[in-house]
């Protein structure tokens, strides 16, 4: 046995390693609490169901899953890059969690990037249950998929953006409450279910400029007519994006 064998070498493992291991971290914590299962998987795959299943809203033209899917792809993204992260990060930082780990060797830029990864894995997931179910109910999608992963990841940062912010710059429980409220009225306002042709003119303006409806109105465009990229619909997202990860960059609250 060579001298040193046991020699101890102390000091931080490299940041890819350590944001490896948080973004596990993070993922697992997420895909355990219930809560969280039921806002991001239980409540799109049952939305995608029962109204595909059931004529309870005019779809237009066509079958009504290939106007769905679409929009339940972009509520799952909401729920998970919005919602689900907004609340997650909330509680962290009420708590003390985020204030902790930014005094640990993880740099504080590190921690985002797997609380980001983390979401986008969730997501993956997400979008292949998804899929799956809308398959077998008669889903026929067209078009890209490149430009859907574009979609996805703008939709992403978007959300993401707001997310941290409303985390970083309300208490955990008015978080909790209004991230919840967000959710409920962009899934009914926000072109997911209901179609904005249903809504009065100067309202369907003001709402096609939401990012939940600028990924729903994105999606359906290249999944359900074959569209090569949408591009007004991508850069309403990309000015979301820049918008919300800038303001969160700038007012997050680590205590």
């Amino acid at each position: 046995m060579s001298a040193g064998t046991f020699t101890p070498r102390p000091g931080a493992a490299p940041v890819s390693r350590m944001i490896v291991a948080q973004t596990a971290l993070e993922t697992r914590m997420l895909l355990r609490n219930g809560e969280q299962l039921l806002l991001t998987v239980i409540i799109p795959a049952l939305l995608l169901t029962l109204f595909s299943a059931v004529d309870i809203v005019d779809t237009g033209a066509g079958k009504s899953v290939d106007f769905l899917a679409p929009g339940i792809l972009a509520l799952a993204v909401m729920s998970t890059a919005f919602t689900g992260q907004a609340i997650a990060t909330g509680f962290d930082r009420r708590y003390g969690v985020l204030k902790r780990l930014g005094a640990s060797p993880l740099p504080r830029w590190a921690l985002m990037t797997s609380k980001t990864l983390s979401v986008l894995v969730t997501e993956v997931l997400q979008v292949a249950l998804l899929t799956v179910i809308a398959l077998a109910l008669g889903w026929s999608p067209q078009g890209n998929p490149l430009s859907v992963a574009a979609l996805l990841l703008l939709g992403t940062a978007a959300f993401s953006g707001l997310g941290l912010l409303m985390a970083g710059t309300l208490r955990a429980e008015a978080t909790l409450a209004a991230a919840n409220l967000v959710f409920l009225l962009l899934l009914v306002g926000g072109g997911v279910i209901v179609p904005l042709e249903k809504f009065p003119g100067a309202v369907q303006s003001a709402l096609g400029l939401l990012p939940i409806s600028a990924l729903s109105d994105g999606l359906r465009e290249v999944l359900r007519n074959g569209t090569a990229l949408p591009w007004g619909d991508a850069a309403v997202l990309a000015v979301w994006a820049v918008l919300g990860l800038g303001a969160a960059a700038k007012f997050f609250r680590w205590e």
